[in-house]
Formats: structure tokens, C-alpha cells, sequence
């Protein structure tokens, strides 16, 4: 009888460490997927502002270029 109770206990504890170890893993799993979720969304944002910068530093130059253009222009018309 006590070799069925310490085989029983032993498959208890077996089942127990089973389950504890399923959601570990779960766990690690689903840590990794939100650490690789935040990553994208941090380079999807680091995208996003040099895109930004990049666009600023376009039209800023188009402008000064723009009006520099139309100031000679003016100037040559009634010079």
C-alpha cells in the first residue's frame, strides 16, 4: 500500500510540476511578444520623427530658395 501512496504522490507532483512549468513557459512567451512588441512600436516612433525631420528640413530649404528666387526675379524685373 505505501508504494501505491508514494507512486501516486510522485505522479501529484509530477502533474503539479507540469502545470507550474506550462505556465512559466506561457509566461516567458508571452514577455518575449511584448518586448518585441515594444521594440517595433519604439522604431516605428524613431521612424516617424526622423521622417518628420527630414520633411521639416525639405520645406525649410524649399522656402529660402523660393523666396530668394522671387526677390532676384523681382529685383531683375524692375532693376
Amino acid at each position: 500500500m505505501r508504494m501505491r501512496q508514494s507512486i501516486g504522490q510522485f505522479e501529484v507532483a509530477f502533474e503539479q510540476e507540469a502545470a507550474l512549468e506550462r505556465r512559466r513557459r506561457q509566461q516567458l512567451r508571452q514577455r518575449a511578444s511584448n518586448r518585441s512588441r515594444a521594440r517595433r512600436i519604439q522604431r516605428t516612433e524613431q521612424h516617424g520623427t526622423v521622417a518628420f525631420g527630414a520633411l521639416v528640413i525639405t520645406l525649410s530649404i524649399t522656402v529660402v530658395v523660393v523666396v530668394v528666387v522671387m526677390f532676384e526675379t523681382l529685383a531683375w524685373l524692375m532693376g
